[in-house]
């Protein structure tokens, strides 16, 4: 059986510029960054009002089994586009750090990946070089600021912004820096975040536009000054220059799934730690140009859905015409308490058991945000009849169906029948798109809104530190902004042991900060870590380059 990347090598791309007529793209908005992939040039699209249907992607909580929801999305694009629709397939670009760690790359797998996948899962057209030279840049002007005199009056112990890399590094997550007396800058406490998790990514996937994405910089909080007043890039006079460094990036990314639909590939904050989507730009355009477009939203529907449809599209006035939440029965039956190495048996009992995490997140998507949706399982040769039987009658007593998907072996072929399952929710079902908390509540009250609406959870535990950062917050008038919750991806809970649906449960909030450019609050629950470290053995260890310079091990 061949891997990922061997598949990926063994078809053939067609050139950008065939993609791009395809799309309606004319030749003057494309901007090629070799024969494969280009960025397009918005200003030079022609405006024609049109705004195709939006369809979001969306998942069970993730386990080590494995769901699919990229591959399932790059499949169901091109399945659409077999039966005839005019559709683009609107995804985010991966990170270095997941690529060289433990999950691997992100651009679909088998036969329903983007390409080309080795320079997608890499540096690409240089868009997150960009964004951490931003980032870095901001960090490099405001100590700089405090060691020419400190006009400002910055407070060092009050200092929020961090540099950042794109790559885990525990290593980095907290260290000392300006050491070796006073002609090396000013001693204190500094750390990193993975640029995914740069409120500069966040600030990056949610500009409209040159002028909002500056408008945005110059509203990001970096510090706060002895008497507590908070401290902006825009009063360093950073905001120009990290502009400068940004507006070839903003340019959404063209490239193709291995069948030659268009795939839009940009941007890509995490959903444990960001928000989780791709450019709204991107988005935008991908419905301007497809009568049809396809996105996904990071880890379940709990983290990534729910901020897709709570944050992204309250900003960007979206509206999804149907909702796609994928599924395996291996993780499924992990869900219910299997161990990986007995997945491949069948198992109704487990099955059972884990089935009501699958049918929360079914449930939250037609009753919390009131709309259309479909469950999509992501078939393996070891799923039995029975246990997708099983499936459909539990899925079907909510009022949802559930289409088989066999899109990694088959790819447009395998996705046809979801394909025409999504458009006749388009055509057919009017969804009443509801948020799951209105923005005029208090910031205890939004969180505690998607801890129970949305998590099942009991209650809330806000610890005193995050209170008074809550006082503070509301205090300068940042209260009515939505909440973006830093939370495990594995679990409901901020428990990543707790599988499943779990019930009675209490969720602790230990810090709460303003993204004030990205224009939301982050609560950050449990031990969630802003910078990831490798695993034992790291993804990296298998990595190579022949000496024909064709890249190997990159799954």
């Amino acid at each position: 059986m061949m891997t990922d990347i061997e598949i990926a090598q063994s078809i053939p791309m067609r050139p950008i510029t065939e993609i791009a007529a395809t799309a309606g793209i004319p030749d003057d908005a494309l901007e090629q960054y070799g024969k494969y992939k280009a960025k397009i040039d918005l200003g030079k699209l022609p405006q024609t009002g049109k705004q195709g249907k939006l369809i979001l992607v969306t998942a069970i909580n993730p386990t080590p089994a494995g769901e699919g929801k990229t591959t399932t999305t790059i499949g169901l694009a091109d399945g659409m586009r077999r039966i005839g629709k005019n559709v683009m397939v609107a995804l985010r670009e991966p990170s270095l750090g997941p690529v060289f760690g433990i999950k691997g790359g992100a651009a679909g797998g088998g036969y329903a990946q983007v390409v080309p996948m080795e320079d997608i899962n890499l540096h690409f057209t240089g868009d997150f070089h960009a964004i951490g030279a931003a980032n870095n840049l901001l960090a490099a002007m405001l100590d700089n600021h405090i060691y020419q005199g400190n006009a400002l009056n910055i407070d060092p112990r009050r200092i929020t912004w961090k540099r950042c890399v794109d790559m885990n590094d525990r290593q980095l997550r907290y260290v000392a820096d300006g050491l070796g007396g006073r002609i090396n800058g000013v001693p204190r406490e500094d750390g990193y975040d993975i640029t995914v998790a740069s409120e500069i990514m966040a600030v990056f996937c949610l500009a409209t536009s040159i002028t909002d994405l500056k408008e945005r910089l110059s509203r990001i909080v970096v510090a706060y000054t002895y008497d507590e007043k908070p401290v902006t890039a825009g009063d360093l006079n950073a905001v120009g220059a990290m502009a400068a460094l940004l507006k070839d990036a903003l340019k959404p990314n063209l490239v193709q799934t291995l069948e030659g639909t268009p795939a839009l590939v940009h941007g890509g904050p995490f959903a444990n730690i960001a928000h989780g989507c791709n450019s709204v730009l991107a988005t935008k355009t991908a419905m301007q140009l497809g009568d049809y477009a396809v996105t996904e939203a990071g880890f379940g529907a709990d983290l990534g859905a729910e901020k897709f449809l709570d944050i992204k599209c309250r900003m960007a006035g979206l509206t999804p015409s149907a909702v796609v939440i994928v599924a395996t029965i291996r993780a499924l039956k992990m869900h219910g308490g299997l161990p990986k190495t007995a997945l491949a048996e069948e198992n109704l009992t487990a099955l059972e058991a884990g089935l009501p995490n699958l049918l929360r997140h079914v449930d939250n998507i037609k009753n919390v945000y009131h709309l259309p949706s479909v469950v999509a399982i992501n078939r393996f040769p070891t799923d039995t009849d029975a246990e997708v039987a099983l499936i459909i009658e539990k899925c079907k007593a909510l009022g949802v169906n559930v289409v088989l998907s066999d899109v990694w072996a088959k790819g447009g072929e395998g996705g046809e029948a979801l394909a025409r399952e999504v458009v006749r929710l388009c055509e057919e079902e009017k969804g009443d798109f509801t948020f799951s908390y209105e923005l005029d509540g208090t910031i205890e009250e939004k969180i505690e809104a998607i801890v129970k609406r949305v998590y099942r959870g009991d209650a809330v535990n806000i610890l005193p530190a995050a209170q008074k950062q809550i006082a503070q917050l509301t205090a300068l008038g940042f209260d009515k902004l939505p909440v973006c919750m830093a939370k495990t991806q594995y679990s409901f809970t901020d428990d990543k042991d707790q599988l499943g649906a779990p019930e009675g449960f209490t969720v602790t909030i230990r810090n709460v900060k303003v993204s004030a450019g990205a224009g939301f609050l982050v609560a950050l629950t449990g031990d969630i870590m802003t910078m990831p470290g490798l695993p034992k053995k790291p993804a990296a260890e298998g990595i190579d380059v022949t000496a024909d310079g064709r890249i190997t091990g990159l799954f």
